[in-house]
């Protein structure tokens, strides 16, 4: 069975292509034209283990929000295609991630029912061409286009940079666990229900 999915999605705002494996080996193919957003989605597929692509031509020249938000949206949609009927996979995930003076948690549930608790502060508006406001939308809009149930929480920090890295990286190896498949329970959907 392979775990894979890709997705084109044009509107007027952005134009993304971008795919996604889940069992492959963190390698990374990423061009947003946002220099630490990249730098970000490179962390996510390192972090987790998928292979990840995502090219996207959007309207920068307005800000970085669509760009950003479109992306969530379509790296969402195509890890939901590729966990599929979600057979045998943990389903939960938990991460504790230092960035140096940063700490940052996450939680997730493969469920289904997507939800969204982030939980941090930052001390400027900006980490290189990065509004740091856009941290809650990338990853909202990921969290309700796979069906996640999400909880980021960045403890404490001092230096912006440090705290979203920690922050996509604890989101990464979360994931990493949860859509890892468990073999003792690979022919089974882990919920009561039946369904995910």
């Amino acid at each position: 069975m392979t775990r894979t999915a890709a997705q084109e999605r044009n509107t007027k705002e952005t134009k993304i292509k971008a795919s996604i494996d889940l069992d492959g080996t963190g390698l990374s193919d990423i061009k947003t034209g946002i220099g630490f957003l990249d730098h970000m989605l490179d962390l996510l597929a390192r972090h987790s283990g998928m292979n990840l692509s995502v090219a996207c031509d959007g309207d920068l020249n307005v800000d970085g929000h669509h760009t950003t938000e479109d992306i969530g949206i379509v790296i969402g949609k195509i890890l939901g295609e590729a966990l599929g009927e979600k057979r045998g996979i943990n389903r939960y995930g938990f991460s504790s991630i230092p960035m140096d003076e940063a700490l940052a948690q996450c939680s997730l549930d493969i469920s289904g029912r997507p939800f969204l608790v982030l939980q941090a502060e930052f001390g400027g508006e900006y980490v290189g061409e990065f509004a740091t406001e856009l941290v809650e939308e990338f990853f909202r809009a990921v969290a309700f286009n796979a069906g996640l149930t999400l909880h980021i929480k960045c403890e404490y920090g001092a230096n912006d940079h440090h705290k979203i890295e920690a922050m996509f990286k604890a989101f990464a190896r979360a994931l990493r666990q949860a859509i890892a498949i468990d073999e003792k329970f690979k022919d089974q959907i882990p919920s009561t229900k039946g369904v995910l």
